[in-house]
């Protein structure tokens, strides 16, 4: 079973960079205090280090749809 974190979008995207807002988008974050659940792996955890000012991540026990 893989391990996966919730994202949650605690910032604005408005007057970001374009890079910050694509991997928002790349995350599935859409707007403030929308959460996703993604699997931990590398490519998301270098997602998340660009807009880690931005967002609150935790690890999620168990199965979430």
């Amino acid at each position: 079973m893989s391990d996966k974190i919730r994202i949650t979008l605690k910032r604005s995207l408005a007057g970001k960079p374009q890079v910050m807002r694509a991997a928002a988008a790349a995350l599935g974050l859409r707007r403030r205090e929308h959460s996703v659940v993604q699997p931990d792996t590398p490519s998301i955890r270098g997602m998340v280090r660009r807009i880690d000012h931005m967002v609150l991540v935790e690890r999620v026990d168990g199965e979430v749809d």
